[in-house]
C-alpha cells in the first residue's frame, strides 16, 4: 500500500468526458490497495476566460477579488471529479482551499503555500474517502482566498504530499513526461526516463513547460519523489528524484528555451562605485526579476556598458524607470530588444566534464548564430540569441549532444 497524491492539469480535466476518463484512473489507483488524494486544475480555458472577463469589468481589478475570481475555476474541477468518483462506487469528497485549511502568505496572485492541516486529509484517508481539493488556491492569514500564481497546482500538489508524507507525488499532464527538449521544435526528442531535482529546477525556470520551478523547489526541500506522466497513455513517465540516485551517461540532460524575454542595454554608463546598485535598485522594489547581466568596461575605464535581461511584459515599466535615472546614471543612450530567446543545456554531468561550453558555442556558430549574452552555473549554460533563430539554435545543440540517441 502506498499513499499517493495524483495532480491533473487543464489538459487532462479540459471537458466532462475527460473528467471521467481521469475518475477511472483514480479509481484504479485506489484499487490497488492505495491511499490517494487528488489535486485538480482548472478546465482548460477556464482561467484565460476569468482573467478576460476581469479585464471587461476593470483594468484595475482589485486583487482580492481576482484571486476569489480565478480560484472558482478549480472548485469546478474538484467538485464534478468528486461527484464522478461517487458514480463509480467510490467514496470522495471535494475540499476547497480555505476548508482545510491551505494556508498562504505573501501577495495576491503569487502567494506561496506555508502549511496544510494534513488532519482532516488523513482522517479521510483512514476513512478510505478520496478527497478532491482545487489546486492553486490558499487562504491568507486574513481569511481571504489567495491564488499561487499560474501552474500553482504543482505547488499545491507537492505542498499536500509533503505535509501528508506521500510516498510519491504524480503529476499527470499531455505529454509522456520530461522530454530532451520540446518535441514540438524537435521531432527526435526524447523522453527523459529520470532526472534529478537540480536539473528539472533549471528546466522549469528556463522556459520548460512540464513542471512550475517553484513546485520543483518544494519538492526537492523535502524530498518528495514526483513521477510526471502522461493522462492519455500507460507509459512509465518521467522521475524526478535526488540527484544521488541517478548515473549520469550524457553530459547534457535536456535543452530549454525560452521566448518571453527582453534585453535591455545601458550605453556609456559612468564606471563608478554604486551604479550597478542604482541601476537595478528600481527594477527590485517593483519587483521585476533581473535574469542574465553582463557588464562591458571601456578601455580607458571610465564608461562601461550594461545589459540585462527581463521578461518581455515587464520591458515598457523597465524601459520607462531606467529613462527616469537617466540624469543621475548619465549614460549616453538606452537600447531595448524584445526579439529575443533564452536558449539553455541543462546537465548535471557538465561538472566534470570539459568542453561543454565550446561545445555548445562552436554549434552556434556552424549555424551562423550570434550569441548576445552568456550566463552560467554548474549544471546550466544559457545564451541569448536573437528569437527567429531558437527553433535551430534548439536542433544543433540538441544534435551535437547527441541526446537523439
Amino acid at each position: 500500500m502506498a499513499k499517493i497524491v495524483m495532480k491533473f492539469g487543464g489538459t487532462s480535466v479540459a471537458d466532462t468526458d475527460r473528467i471521467l476518463h481521469v475518475a477511472k484512473l483514480v479509481k484504479k489507483k485506489f484499487d490497488e490497495n492505495n491511499k490517494v488524494i487528488v489535486i485538480v486544475s482548472a478546465m482548460a480555458g477556464v482561467t484565460n476566460d476569468l482573467v478576460q472577463k476581469s479585464k471587461k469589468i476593470s483594468e484595475n481589478f482589485p486583487a482580492d477579488e481576482y484571486d476569489a475570481l480565478l480560484s472558482s475555476g478549480e472548485q469546478v474541477t474538484s467538485t464534478l471529479l468528486s461527484a464522478a468518483l461517487q458514480d463509480l462506487g467510490i467514496k470522495s469528497r471535494s475540499w476547497l482551499g480555505w476548508q482545510i485549511p491551505i494556508v498562504t502568505d505573501g501577495d495576491h496572485k503569487n502567494s506561496r503555500i506555508v502549511s496544510v492541516n494534513s488532519k482532516i486529509l488523513n482522517d479521510c484517508l483512514d476513512q478510505n474517502i478520496i478527497p478532491v481539493i482545487p489546486g492553486f488556491q490558499g487562504l491568507s492569514q486574513e481569511n481571504r482566498i489567495t491564488t499561487i500564481g499560474r501552474g500553482g497546482s504543482d505547488a499545491s500538489a507537492v505542498a499536500v504530499a509533503k505535509c501528508v508524507n506521500a510516498d510519491f507525488c504524480e503529476i499527470y499532464t499531455d505529454v509522456d513526461g520530461v522530454f530532451t527538449t520540446n518535441p514540438d521544435i524537435e521531432s527526435k526528442a526524447k523522453k527523459i526516463d529520470k532526472i534529478s531535482y537540480e536539473e528539472m529546477l533549471e528546466m522549469a525556470s528556463l522556459g520548460a513547460k512540464v513542471m512550475q520551478s517553484s513546485s520543483v523547489q518544494t519538492a526537492m526541500i523535502n524530498d518528495v519523489e514526483i513521477y510526471v506522466k502522461s493522462t492519455f497513455t500507460n507509459n512509465p513517465g518521467t522521475q524526478i528524484l535526488s540527484e544521488d540516485k541517478i548515473s549520469y551517461e550524457n553530459v547534457i540532460t535536456g535543452v530549454a528555451y525560452s521566448k518571453d524575454d527582453a534585453k535591455i542595454t545601458l550605453q556609456g554608463v559612468k564606471d563608478k562605485p554604486g551604479v550597478a546598485s542604482k541601476i537595478f535598485k528600481p527594477l527590485f522594489d517593483n519587483n521585476i526579476v533581473v535574469d542574465m547581466i553582463v557588464q562591458n568596461i571601456s578601455a580607458d575605464n571610465k564608461k562601461t556598458d550594461v545589459t540585462f535581461t527581463i521578461k518581455r511584459d515587464d520591458l515598457k515599466k523597465t524601459k520607462s524607470l531606467m529613462e527616469v535615472l537617466k540624469s543621475e546614471l548619465e549614460y549616453d543612450s538606452i537600447l531595448a530588444d524584445d526579439q529575443v530567446s533564452k536558449v539553455s543545456i541543462v546537465g548535471a554531468g557538465m561538472i566534470t566534464h570539459p568542453g561543454v561550453a565550446y561545445k555548445m558555442f562552436n554549434a552556434l556558430s556552424s549555424k551562423n548564430i550570434n550569441i548576445q549574452v552568456i550566463s552560467t552555473s554548474e549544471i546550466k549554460i544559457s545564451v541569448l540569441v536573437d528569437e527567429k533563430n531558437t527553433k535551430e539554435a534548439v536542433q544543433v545543440i540538441h544534435q551535437v549532444f547527441e541526446l537523439d540517441k
